[in-house]
């Protein structure tokens, strides 16, 4: 197995993780734990596809959109984080079970 293929694999085995999680759990924090371990494997997925083959210089493209993909990811999680703890303050949990409810 190459390296580039683990990789690969590990990418598309974080994005499935953090799929299955976000779809399971109620709990908004886990949500977006997940959504970022969602981001993390689709960064590790366009690391492995930017080492086309051994011995030459990497594609630089998909590094700039991994750099530019964690700056956004930072920021859209802490939007998030303020939102779920309005969320929090305002009905008590951090589910979306409650806000159905009210």
């Amino acid at each position: 197995m190459s390296t580039l293929f683990f990789y690969a694999v590990a990418g598309i085995g974080l994005f499935c993780t953090g799929l299955y999680t976000l779809i399971v759990q109620a709990h908004l924090l886990r949500k977006l734990l997940a959504i970022n371990i969602m981001g993390s494997g689709v960064f590790l997925l366009l690391v492995s596809l930017s080492m086309r083959t051994a011995g030459t210089q990497p594609d630089p493209v998909p590094h700039a959109m991994v750099i530019t993909g964690i700056v956004v990811a930072i920021s859209a999680t802490a939007l998030a984080l303020v939102f779920m703890i309005k969320i929090a303050l305002k009905t008590g949990k951090a589910e979306l079970s409650s806000l159905e409810e009210k």
